[in-house]
């Protein structure tokens, strides 16, 4: 048990443990404590939500069941992306024009709130706003980015469409019809910027306690008593943060998202004749496929390569050596390099692809559901947690707070979702020019 407990205190081992944040002293909660607000969870969406709330005077308790950044936070690709899977005028058709119109800001904007807060705080985490390509792998697929391009252009986004000599030029591979470049966007060291939120939330005045995981949330005479092994705290407002990693502490919870594994590989540092070729305009890239894959360079000039598995956490040595295999394909120079690193953590979808922000008690708030774009949403999520804890209403927050709804079938989930990635891998196989 001991050792169970040391290894899950332990972020995992990836090419972001090489980390230019040291980790931060979070000893574990003890004894009885009391707080305006607990948040439960040290990811980004705990974080934020600490750093917001405590640079504005509010006594702020988080909690961990590991330690900062041991979740998707520290395993992620480090890519910084605005926007979400709906376009604008979806959002203003599906939520209506005013809170849709709020969505799609607040979204657009999310990855300047994550750059801001590391220049503010000085957080030592490789930021660079470098800019994200959406690749299509195909005519089809370029053509709904045309559409996404025109709606982001005339909202005053600095975007563009590529044609498939541009995006040649700025990736170093022949693998796509075209895409989108979105100079809002950019990379960054995800574990360092765990990290460093936590640092700063520190400072602010948040305790953090890692090794803290909670296990018992139970109304309390105004508000909230939240139980860990060794403590408690008590306090008016409760946020829940766990995403992906949400297990059974509110009911029905768990069942409103998908928690996908997301896998990564990564190379040793290119040479410099191939690292000429390889992504020579800097950006970072995500494809159109229905299980897509995504890539960039780190600041060593290593090639990482990432994709989706499946919903357990087996760890399956195949999706290993397929994401290898694409990059092959993909980057043909890269020869006999070497692929030192392997990896992977989960990402939460939802049914909507849209992130939810729960308020199913008075005094209990919750977000979730980044479905892969947790760097810069689940940072502006935390935000927004924070602003409604102090007191803002739904329409000033400008997020739509809606139910828990589990997703019909959730316990079939597994079979389930490996016969749809089957399915949809197929698919992107028929579409393949």
């Amino acid at each position: 048990m001991l050792s169970a407990m040391r290894q899950l205190a332990t972020v995992p081992a990836s090419v972001w443990t090489e980390a230019p944040e040291a980790p931060i002293d979070t000893g574990p909660l003890e004894g009885e404590r009391r707080a305006d607000v607990v948040v439960v969870g040290a990811g980004y969406t705990g974080l934020s939500a600490a750093l917001y709330l405590a640079e504005r005077g509010a006594d702020v308790v988080v909690l961990d069941a590991a330690e900062p950044g041991w979740g998707a936070s520290g395993r992620n690709g480090g890519q910084v992306i605005p926007g979400l899977k709906h376009d604008p005028e979806d959002l203003e058709r599906h939520y209506g024009a005013e809170i849709g119109r709020r969505m799609w800001q607040i979204a657009g904007s999310a990855a300047d709130v994550v750059f801001e807060l590391i220049a503010r705080h000085k957080i030592a985490c490789h930021a660079q706003p470098c800019g994200w390509i959406a690749a299509a792998p195909h005519a089809t697929a370029l053509e709904s980015l045309r559409a996404r391009t025109r709606q982001w252009e005339r909202r005053g986004a600095p975007v563009e469409l590529l044609n498939r000599r541009a995006i040649e030029e700025l990736t170093g591979t022949v693998g796509y019809a075209g895409g989108m470049l979105d100079r809002r966007a950019g990379a960054l060291h995800p574990l360092s910027y765990a990290r460093g939120l936590a640092r700063a939330a520190q400072r602010a005045g948040a305790r953090l306690h890692g090794r803290s995981a909670v296990r018992r949330l139970q109304s309390d005479v105004g508000g909230w008593r939240v139980t860990a092994a060794r403590g408690a705290v008590r306090a008016r407002t409760v946020i829940l943060a766990t995403n992906a990693y949400t297990g059974g502490l509110w009911p029905g919870l768990r069942q409103t998202m998908l928690p996908v594994q997301s896998y990564q590989v990564a190379t040793e540092p290119l040479p410099e004749a191939v690292r000429r070729r390889v992504l020579p305009g800097g950006q970072v890239v995500s494809d159109l496929r229905r299980i897509l894959f995504y890539f960039r360079l780190d600041p060593q000039g290593r090639l990482l390569m990432g994709g989706r598995g499946p919903l357990d956490d087996r760890g399956d040595p195949a999706l290993f050596t397929r994401l290898e295999a694409t990059a092959g394909r993909l980057f043909p120079g890269l020869g006999d390099v070497r692929w030192t690193h392997r990896w992977s953590g989960r990402v939460a979808l939802t049914a909507d692809h849209v992130p939810h922000l729960h308020e199913p008690r008075p005094g209990v708030l919750i977000g979730l559901g980044y479905n892969g774009r947790g760097v810069a949403m689940a940072t502006v999520m935390g935000q927004l947690l924070a602003e409604r804890a102090l007191g803002a209403s739904p329409a000033e927050i400008g997020w739509p707070v809606t139910p828990i709804t589990p997703i019909a079938l959730h316990r079939w989930r597994l079979p389930a979702m490996a016969l749809v990635v089957h399915w949809k891998r197929f698919q992107d196989w028929l579409d393949a020019p």
